[in-house]
């Protein structure tokens, strides 16, 4: 407890330590304040399990999910040359699964789920309520349909509460508040004012019968399947088709199997399994119709237009054979000498495949002119231009849903509108991905037919000996196989077109379709929700007491006082559990009392024992209320006691506290004596301690400073000191005045008093500094107000065994163990056993 004294070497070194500076955290401290506050952890878990039971049981809506695995396989490989895979290959990089990309996006394309929506009334939600939860409903579970007047302005996100009433009547309930004059029209998609009306009326309806209000049109249809279980209500909910469709598409999810790209596996998420298989179901239905009546439409366009070309080349072969045959009658060339055969041969298969990617590229100019003039009516299939691209595929059917939204719109909103702009915007995209698609097509071809051009160069160099009338021939028995190249080539694809059209069949199939099996629910965690409620409910009082910690300035620790400012400690006072400030006179054998004891047995380490001269101890503080009077009375008490001749000075003089707890009249004190208005006989007082002599304050005066740093101060006390063993001076706070400094010159002890968890620690800088300057010596500090029953000692031998042997001291009779101690002990205690 109290350190070795420091060399003046030592001391010089460790000016370079920074004195007087706590640590911003104390882990310890805060790890006591945890153990101190732990029902505060326990309630707040009780109150978090309590909330998560709830969660779970009352609050939590189970989402689930169910899938759909089909195969998107058009075969569409062996209807195309291995030129045509190539070129596709080179351009988009991927293994030819372009056909499923394009169901894809189709799937979560935004006009074939508003299809979706619209066909099977996806935008009427039901649900039904117990005491606490609502539970969602699909179409099927609900034992009516409501059918709402489309032409009829409705009330979205507004819940109809329909009653069984029996004989299929229903009451329908509506909000007691909630009534909207901005009402969604299902026909324009789009929101209308009306003139304000009064709150519906409630009133019970029949199946067929409707029910009509200013904000709502509706009918009952009885569900032809029988209901499985029976509901108290049934709540239906309307919303916008454009939530609908951004609901659908945000829990929709499509991927590819890693062993086989061309399957697909659809998934739904919903707080319905029902709902979820059903829609899966439906959607592949429906786009299985669709994608079969585009490619009957497509396939009947390529068709068309394959038939025109080849009777425009028919034509034009039947005038390239006159021409031959004429030079073959008239000009006697059928039979040229020195054919090279070799040379022909490669030249008329240049010209076939160049013929071939003509033909392809007039394909893509029609494919082209369809996009620009809007005419998508008259698209034809893309396999026409030689290519098969399902990636284009989606973005012409883009194309073609936004022009189509686009012409709606236009009769709702202004050219110049934010939503006319936004889908000018997406239009200009679609466009934009379409062109970069086919521009990529032209300059694959137009590289491929330059590569041609330049074979069929350097073969013409081999004929360029043959004389004019032979080469004449020659030129046109080209142009002859040319032509005839072409044509073959449109006739096959021709072929290709009417073998789809006989075989057509959708391309989609369905291997696995979606089924209830009674999966479990994917979501929410919750186990992870209870996890995050009672820990977060948990961290509340601990952030508390962390914050609290954090800018907590009081001193509540002794080893971080200690090790911070570097000055020895005499001793440790508890708690003051008695009306008064005598302790050491009223509970001489209470633990307050010895540990005075302790505190003037450890006073021979700071004075010098050799001067037979009596003692002087002085005794301070920070500011007012840390205790320093208190510590002054009983200091002096037990010194007395003790057999020493003992007086007890009361020298703050502008706050005068000593002659009330010794009954003493403080009209005459030490400031009369100091302005000589009395001898130092008339200010000494006995005390019912026979050794103990008290000289209270007396008055406050106006210069108090003056008067305690007076050479006649200095006499008084150098007086005393002669008559006495030991005079304790119970001194001005330092924190406020600086009355104690000058007076700490003349003592041979100095008691600087702390209370716990009331001193600031900033407080403790001044004292600190001048301690370790040498501006201040013989100094110990007394830690005050010390609760003896927080179970934990402070590591310098203090606390008389708390937390075992309690019962030693007076006060320690009726004292009750911390659980916490009591377990420690019996955990002892087993240990301990041999």
């Amino acid at each position: 407890m109290i350190p070795e004294r420091v060399t003046a070497t030592e001391k010089n070194n460790s000016q370079k330590e920074k004195y007087g500076s706590f640590a911003l955290f104390d882990l310890e401290h805060f790890l006591r304040r945890i153990l101190k506050n732990w029902y505060w952890f326990v309630f707040m878990f009780l109150i978090g399990y309590a909330l998560a039971w709830g969660y779970s049981k009352y609050y939590a809506q189970n989402i689930y999910a169910s899938d759909l695995s089909l195969s998107t396989s058009s075969k569409a490989s062996e209807y195309l040359p291995t030129q045509a895979n190539q070129s596709i290959n080179f351009i988009w990089g991927d293994n030819g699964n372009q056909d499923g990309i394009y169901l894809k996006k189709m799937l979560l394309s935004r006009s074939h789920n508003e299809f979706l929506v619209k066909e099977l009334d996806l935008f009427v939600n039901y649900s039904t309520k117990g005491l606490i939860k609502s539970t969602y409903l699909d179409k099927d579970d609900s034992p009516v349909f409501l059918q709402i007047d489309k032409k009829h302005l409705q009330q979205i996100n507004y819940p109809i509460t329909l009653i069984p009433k029996g004989d299929g009547a229903y009451q329908v309930v509506l909000p007691e508040e909630g009534e909207s004059t901005n009402l969604y029209s299902y026909e324009l998609e789009g929101f209308q004012s009306i003139n304000p009306y009064s709150r519906p009326t409630d009133k019970i309806i029949k199946i067929n019968e409707w029910y009509n209000s200013p904000n709502l049109r509706f009918r009952l249809l009885k569900n032809p399947v029988p209901a499985k279980i029976q509901l108290d209500n049934i709540i239906v909910n309307l919303n916008s088709v454009n939530e609908s469709v951004n609901e659908i598409v945000s829990t929709t999810g499509v991927d590819f199997d890693k062993e086989i790209r061309s399957i697909m596996i659809i998934t739904k998420k919903g707080y319905n399994l029902n709902g979820t298989v059903n829609f899966l179901n439906k959607s592949v239905a429906e786009l299985q119709k669709k994608r079969l009546a585009d490619k009957n439409i497509v396939n009947k366009n390529t068709d068309v237009f394959l038939k025109d070309n080849l009777d425009n080349i028919r034509k034009k072969l039947d005038s390239s054979a006159n021409v031959l045959n004429y030079l073959k009658t008239s000009e006697k060339l059928y039979n040229i000498k020195d054919r090279d055969e070799k040379s022909l041969e490669k030249i008329k298969e240049l010209e076939a495949k160049k013929a071939d990617i003509i033909s392809k590229i007039n394909s893509l100019n029609n494919i082209k002119n369809t996009l620009q003039s809007q005419n998508f009516d008259k698209m034809i299939g893309t396999n026409a231009a030689g290519f098969e691209d399902g990636l284009f595929s989606a973005t012409v059917s883009e194309l073609k849903a936004l022009y189509i939204k686009k012409a709606e719109m236009a009769s709702i909103y202004k050219p110049s509108s934010e939503p006319m702009r936004e889908i000018n915007r997406l239009i200009d995209e679609a466009r934009m991905g379409s062109s970069n698609s086919l521009r990529g097509y032209y300059n694959r071809y137009y590289d491929e037919i330059n590569k041609i051009d330049h074979d069929i160069s350097g073969a013409n160099s081999d004929l360029a000996s043959y004389p004019e009338k032979e080469r004449k021939y020659l030129d046109a028995e080209r142009g002859y196989n040319m032509i005839e190249a072409t044509y073959n080539s449109l006739l096959g694809r021709q072929s290709d077109t009417k073998m789809r059209m006989a075989t057509n069949q959708s391309d989609i199939t369905v291997i696995d379709p979606a089924k209830n099996l009674g999966q479990r629910a994917i979501g929410p965690n919750v186990k992870l929700a209870k996890t995050a409620i009672i820990s977060g409910l948990l961290l509340l009082p601990l952030l508390f007491i962390f914050i609290g910690e954090v800018f907590d300035s009081k001193i509540r620790n002794i080893k971080e006082l200690l090790g911070a400012t570097k000055i020895p400690l005499l001793g440790v006072i508890g708690n003051n559990s008695n009306e008064n400030m005598l302790t050491v006179l009223e509970q001489p054998k209470s633990s307050v009392s010895e540990a005075f004891r302790g505190i003037r047995a450890n006073m021979r380490f700071l004075m010098d024992n050799e001067s037979e001269k009596g003692k002087v101890i002085l005794i301070t503080s920070s500011i007012g209320g840390e205790g320093k009077t208190y510590i002054s009375i009983n200091l002096a008490s037990v010194i007395g006691l003790s057999d020493k001749k003992t007086i007890l000075l009361g020298m703050d003089l502008r706050k005068p506290k000593i002659f009330g707890d010794f009954k003493i009249d403080n009209k005459y004190g030490i400031s009369n004596y100091l302005t000589g208005e009395v001898d130092i006989d008339q200010i000494i007082n006995k005390t019912k301690i026979p050794n103990l002599d008290v000289a209270t304050s007396g008055p406050i005066p106006p210069n108090p400073s003056e008067l305690l740093m007076s050479q006649r101060n200095i006499r008084f006390i150098e007086e005393l000191k002669e008559k006495y063993d030991f005079i304790i001076i119970d001194s001005p706070p330092v924190g406020l005045v600086a009355d104690s400094y000058e007076l700490m010159k003349h003592s041979d002890a100095n008691i600087y008093v702390v209370r716990h968890e009331y001193t600031e620690k900033y407080m403790l800088k001044m004292i600190t500094e001048k301690y370790h300057n040498d501006e201040v010596n013989n100094l110990g500090l007394v830690y005050n107000d010390y609760n003896t029953k927080q179970g934990y000692g402070y590591g310098y031998g203090y606390g008389y065994g708390y937390g075992y042997g309690y019962g030693y001291f007076d006060e320690d009779k009726n004292y009750k163990e911390p659980l916490l101690i009591r377990i420690r002990n019996k955990v002892q205690v087993l240990f301990n056993k041999k």
